[in-house]
């Protein structure tokens, strides 16, 4: 396969001509020139997961998160999950408050099925924010282009463990804190392709899966 790129612009939009088989396929490529060096970013969707613990019972956060272009395939199922409401499972749009929209737009998808309104209560309103907080905070860092804030969408599969609802004293700030560092986390982790193969295949042999151990020594 032989690519050749005719740069347009000193910093922005090129197309890319690739030969395979003797057919001439035409993808539109996109480039920004950072620091002297041009980063690609034209990517159809990226997949991340983060896992944020060591708080009070209840409060850890294990968000999976894509990320693509709402002109593509990824607003299609972003679009097709909105309006395929399931019971116990509402998507809903993450939100700073009350009719305040996160950017880039950020849908949430329950993990858990959902049966009680305290559930809910907590899961639409200390961790709706936090999710949101932690997708701006992905741009602020960014993780997430602010020029693309607009034209990008998340989807963030949400874990909240049900025990939240049983505990008395439940710190609503801690739990906040726990899943807007974990929703950043997992963004970042996706927009930078991590872990790496090259990590994931030199690592292989020494990551063993925490509850596969726990049922190895009998936990």
């Amino acid at each position: 396969m032989i690519v050749l790129l005719q740069i347009c612009d000193i910093c922005r939009l090129n197309f890319a001509n690739i030969e395979k088989n003797q057919d001439l396929v035409y993808y539109p490529v996109h480039f920004t020139l950072i620091n002297g060096d041009f980063m690609n970013n034209d990517f159809i969707m990226k997949v991340g997961e983060s896992l944020i613990a060591g708080g009070p019972p209840g409060t850890a956060a294990e968000p999976e998160v894509v990320i693509g272009h709402l002109n593509g395939p990824f607003g299609t199922a972003f679009a097709t999950l909105i309006g395929n409401q399931i019971k116990g499972h509402t998507k809903v749009l993450a939100i700073m408050n009350t009719d305040v929209m996160v950017k880039p737009a950020t849908l949430m998808v329950s993990k858990v099925t959902v049966k009680d309104d305290k559930y809910t209560n907590i899961l639409m309103g200390t961790v709706q924010g936090a999710i949101a907080n932690g997708v701006l905070d992905s741009v602020r860092e960014g993780y997430i282009p602010k020029d693309k804030a607009n034209e990008l969408g998340v989807i963030v599969s949400v874990w909240l463990n049900p025990i939240v609802t049983k505990e008395k004293d439940l710190d609503h700030k801690i739990l906040f804190d726990i899943h807007r560092k974990a929703t950043t986390s997992a963004i970042k982790k996706a927009m930078n392709d991590e872990p790496s193969i090259d990590w994931l295949l030199e690592n292989q042999e020494s990551i063993v899966h925490k509850y596969y151990q726990n049922a190895l020594d009998g936990k």
